[in-house]
């Protein structure tokens, strides 16, 4: 299967004062750090490499996570460097270690869906990006895609539309292609590109049908932590 990059450089003031003196990525949720959970579940999708991309306080998630061997991985790491690059950034610094192809998502997001199922979908459609989107209906966050008979018409998380009913659920295919004319040392967000690509016909589609879970709030941590409680529940 496809490399995965996961974004985990922000600086998550919003779960403070948890992350104060921890990255996000090492916050408890059920007994474990939420980067163990993270990597224990992609390992079991058949993933075998990842390519972490730290900033803030890195060096503490990079003694914890080593080389991935404890998890059945070979993990990588790519630094943002002085500055803060932003998820596009980030992912166009780290390229080189990705391959032509691979899966991203974030730092702070479990997302209960078939990885092999979406990399199959993103193969089909011959494009060079996938987004999957769940009907949200501004459940969670406000809804941010317009999906339409299998395909993205448009993404726009800067000035969401009244009449988009999906948001994206945190899960993307990419190929390195889409990076080209963005120059290495900018710092941009990822929800550009994928707006780009939306409204050029370029974004492939995939529907999540099982909510996600997040923890870059305190609300989605506790709702984080219940449900790996649960999961422990017969």
């Amino acid at each position: 299967m496809l490399a995965v990059a996961i974004l985990a450089g922000g600086l998550a003031t919003r779960l403070h004062p948890i992350t104060e003196t921890i990255p996000k990525s090492l916050v408890d949720v059920a007994g474990k750090p939420f980067i163990v959970r993270q990597l224990d579940y992609i390992r079991r999708q058949g993933i075998k490499s990842v390519v972490l991309c730290i900033s803030y306080l890195g060096e503490k998630l990079e003694a914890v996570v080593g080389d991935g061997s404890a998890f059945g991985l070979k993990v990588e790491y790519s630094w943002d460097g002085p500055h803060l690059m932003g998820t596009g950034g980030a992912l166009k610094q780290a390229l080189p270690l990705l391959g032509e192809r691979f899966f991203v998502f974030y730092g702070d997001s479990f997302l209960p869906i078939d990885f092999r199922q979406v990399e199959q979908s993103f193969f089909d459609s011959e494009k060079p990006a996938l987004m999957t989107v769940m009907r949200n209906g501004n459940l969670w966050d406000k809804s941010n895609v317009t999906f339409k008979d299998g395909s993205i018409k448009e993404y726009n998380k800067r000035t969401p539309k009244i009449e988009m009913e999906y948001i994206d659920y945190g899960l993307g295919v990419l190929s390195a292609v889409v990076f080209k004319d963005v120059p290495t040392d900018k710092s941009f967000d990822l929800a550009d590109i994928y707006h780009d690509l939306s409204v050029q016909g370029a974004l492939a589609g995939f529907e999540a049908f099982e909510r996600f879970y997040e923890i870059g709030s305190h609300k989605g941590l506790e709702e984080t932590i219940n449900y790996f409680l649960n999961q422990k529940k017969p």
